[in-house]
């Protein structure tokens, strides 16, 4: 593929299901399809989201998730450990595409992109939550991708169209090279006091208005946001 051309290896779409205890419900587990599908502002045909508040929607239509990460994940996991197994293919982070070549460094928000007959574009990274957690049987998943910055982005879409496995990814514009996903990432967890970047973040008008608000808190506050509520697994009622 040239630089700004990958290939799309899977796409994936997931059903809502139980998840851990009573009443917890998601569509965390994605699954291949076969067939194209029709890509909509608010997502793939026959793909379902538990918690529309936090997931799917127009900012967030589409996850990615590098399957590069997928062997780091695994050289850090231990022989037997339960969340292993979920590891040898696409889909253990719910994702709706996975590919290899492009990561967190190399995918700047903003970037738009064709795939099949729709116009994507990178809306925001993505925020993980303790789904993670009960997903792979480890109390601080959620905690490890935020800290790995190994967390993936969204997409809006900005023309519907349909989508399959094989079909190139090119990328057609990039309007903001100063922000790879991972500076976003960098920036909100670890620089966590560095309001002329936050304040930058807040007026960047491809990023989400979720993320852009956040900033402008943050910078009007100076204060940081807690994440608990968003990683750590609630306790059974």
């Amino acid at each position: 593929m040239s630089e700004a051309r990958w290939m799309v290896d899977t796409v994936l779409t997931g059903v809502i299901a139980p998840l851990g205890g009573p009443g917890k419900l998601s569509a965390i587990d994605k699954h291949p399809v076969n067939q194209r599908l029709w890509l909509a502002e608010t997502g793939l045909h026959g793909d379902e989201q538990a918690d529309k508040r936090h997931h799917g929607g127009l900012e967030k239509a589409l996850h990615h998730y590098p399957f590069d990460h997928y062997a780091l994940w695994r050289d850090e996991w231990q022989a037997g450990e339960t969340g292993l197994v979920r590891l040898t293919q696409p889909g253990a982070f719910g994702e709706n595409l996975s590919t290899t070549g492009l990561t967190e460094a190399s995918v700047c928000v903003g970037d738009v992109y064709r795939i099949g007959g729709a116009l994507i574009q990178v809306s925001q990274p993505r925020q993980p939550c303790w789904k993670l957690n009960v997903r792979f049987d480890r109390a601080d998943m959620s905690r490890r991708v935020q800290d790995t910055h190994r967390t993936g982005w969204y997409y809006r879409v900005l023309e519907a169209g349909e989508i399959g496995a094989g079909d190139s990814l090119e990328r057609l514009a990039r309007p903001h090279s100063e922000w790879p996903i991972e500076r976003l990432l960098r920036v909100l967890y670890v620089e966590r006091d560095d309001y002329d970047s936050l304040a930058a973040m807040a007026s960047l008008a491809v990023l989400t208005p979720s993320w852009r608000a956040t900033a402008a808190k943050r910078v009007a506050s100076r204060q940081v946001e807690s994440w608990a509520s968003r990683l750590d697994t609630p306790t059974a009622d």
